[in-house]
């Protein structure tokens, strides 16, 4: 790229301040303007990061890409600003509020010729982009994926845990199991701030994943069981570990014996990074040479209605529960 890029934020809720101040570390990229519905917010991230708060008409005007991060209710509305300016987008998760508005989407951007990408950040984690690599090897027989703590302080949430945090499993479950999904079964509690779903796949994989934001412990880890390995993934820590079957033995140990069984655990290299810097990066990228963006629009709205029907089922089993009692 010899020209700048232009970028522009639109929402500078908790996300879309880190958008701002990530457009205006990236090489090559400029950013051009914040734009928010409270005025005053928009000029403070602005100010914060050399920049002007603009209007959508502006930001659309002069901006080559935007990332939205305003409420997903009216990520429909400000996508299509935006791709019927000709502006590449990235939507923060989730993709839309209503499926039938994200194929809306999808045929504009196709039409106008315009990338869309949808801010699924975990796949752009480092121990991600690991597993990813060495995924290919894998026999996988099950993944399970925890993603629990308390609610984050200063922000509200108002979506369960489903649509909060384990659509981000959801997603990167998806990009792992490339098979149609043949069975789903959810429960949940406390209005769904905590809930379980179970996943199986034509070709027999299963996947057990719990969110939770009722939990007083962060945890985001998932595990994949393979034939011959367990894979274990630490979001936070951006590690992975393989355990590899190695044959017991006992053992002596001043007369009395002893039963001993070690595996043998592997530590590939995971490159250090932020994630939302290689999201953007690569959108970018995406945005001017044309490449699919690896998380597509498509990919967006096959977890939303994923995460949607677990969603539902796991609200439908606390009905029973209740109607039952």
């Amino acid at each position: 790229m010899s020209e700048p890029v232009n970028a522009a934020v639109v929402g500078v809720g908790s996300m879309g301040r880190h958008h701002a101040r990530v457009y205006s570390e990236l090489p090559n990229v400029r950013l051009v303007g914040i734009h928010d519905v409270d005025e005053e917010r928009a000029a403070e991230a602005a100010r914060d990061h050399g920049t002007r708060a603009v209007s959508m008409e502006t930001a659309v005007d002069e901006a080559d890409v935007i990332s939205i991060a305003v409420p997903t209710p009216y990520h429909y509305e400000m996508a299509r600003k935006c791709i019927e300016g000709g502006v590449h987008v990235l939507v923060e998760k989730p993709f839309v509020a209503d499926v039938d508005d994200g194929r809306d989407l999808l045929t504009r951007a196709e039409e106008a010729g315009v990338t869309v990408q949808v801010g699924h950040i975990e796949r752009f984690n480092p121990a991600i982009r690991t597993l990813s690599e060495i995924v290919s090897d894998l026999d996988i027989i099950a993944i399970d994926a925890q993603r629990l703590g308390p609610p984050p302080a200063g922000r509200a949430v108002d979506v369960s845990a489903v649509m909060d945090l384990m659509i981000h499993d959801l997603d990167v479950l998806l990009s792992v199991v490339d098979d149609d999904i043949s069975s789903v079964a959810a429960v949940g509690t406390r209005d769904n701030r905590y809930a379980s779903a179970s996943i199986q796949f034509d070709g027999g994989v299963v996947a057990g994943l719990t969110a939770s934001r009722v939990t007083q412990e962060k945890v985001r880890k998932l595990s994949i069981t393979a034939e011959n390995c367990r894979v274990n993934v630490d979001y936070t820590d951006q590690s992975v570990e393989i355990h590899r079957h190695s044959l017991p033995e006992y053992i002596e140990d001043n007369g009395d014996l002893r039963y001993r069984h070690e595996s043998i655990v592997e530590r590939p290299t995971v490159e250090n990074g932020e994630p939302l810097k290689n999201e953007l990066r690569s959108f970018v990228r995406s945005a001017t040479t044309g490449a699919t963006p690896v998380v597509t629009g498509e990919d967006g709205l096959r977890v939303l209605e994923l995460a949607r029907k677990i969603d539902g089922l796991a609200s439908d089993m606390r009905e029973t529960e209740v109607r039952l009692g």
